[in-house]
């Protein structure tokens, strides 16, 4: 049986002039340059009637009316797909199963539409796909969407991984500063300009200030690093009593 392809122009804006504007951008991208446009589709097989799909609040969004005459949009052409094997019972079977697959609920513009949902009814009935400039600015924008997420994670990771080396590299100034700062004779306490301690603690204060531990596995590790620093200066009072020598 001869499966059919119905494409419209989606004119079911609030006004003419959004409709007309609809019109002319799939004259200018579709017929003028062959990228496609803004458009619904629908499939024919067996009798009269065409199939597609639309947002509803309950139930099913696979819907069926005359074929070529959906009074929400502007007919503009019909494309002969190929042929199925399928009998009228199996389609029907086909029928039944995308109506529960696909509620009206789920409907999304860009990632599930009429198209995606006429590209999955013609895969099961063993035909070709839409041809390509009948969705492309649906994939357009759902892979615009996609690199917008992944960028957004990509930061999110950059900016972990910036704070994580901060807080090594302020342990390690710490580290450096409590070693410089044991107090020997002659060496002179009273100048905090040049002192390595006094510059860690501003470090501490510049990171401390701006970030927070973004799991709590971190804050773990930070506390376990407290508790060990601590049995340290116990063990070594003269370390202790150096901190308060800057």
């Amino acid at each position: 049986m001869e499966v059919i392809l119905h494409v419209y122009d989606v004119t079911n804006g609030a006004s003419d002039k959004t409709n007309n504007t609809i019109v002319q951008i799939n004259k200018i991208f579709k017929d003028g340059i062959g990228l496609g446009g803004i458009f619904h589709s629908a499939v024919q097989v067996y009798g009269d009637d065409e199939w597609s799909f639309g947002y509803c609040e309950q139930g099913t969004g696979v819907f069926s009316c005359p074929s070529g005459k959906n009074p929400m949009y502007t007919y503009r052409e019909s494309i002969k797909l190929g042929t199925t094997a399928f009998s009228i019972f199996k389609v029907n079977q086909i029928l039944r199963e995308l109506s529960r697959e696909w509620p009206g609920h789920s409907y999304d513009l860009l990632s599930k539409n009429c198209n995606h949902f006429c590209d999955e009814f013609c895969e099961r009935l063993g035909v070709p796909k839409l041809p390509g400039w009948v969705n492309r600015f649906a994939h357009a924008g759902d892979t615009a969407a996609e690199i917008a997420g992944n960028t957004a994670y990509r930061l999110r990771q950059a900016k972990t991984e910036i704070v994580a080396a901060s807080k090594v590299a302020y342990r390690f100034l710490a580290g450096v500063a409590s070693n410089n700062s044991i107090v020997t004779p002659g060496s002179p306490v009273n100048s905090p300009r040049g002192s390595p301690r006094f510059q860690a603690t501003w470090f501490k204060n510049l990171i401390s200030s701006g970030s927070k531990p973004s799991t709590s596995s971190e804050l773990g590790n930070r506390d376990e690093s407290d508790e060990g620093a601590q049995a340290t200066r116990s063990r070594n009072p003269r370390t202790e009593s150096s901190r308060y020598a800057i």
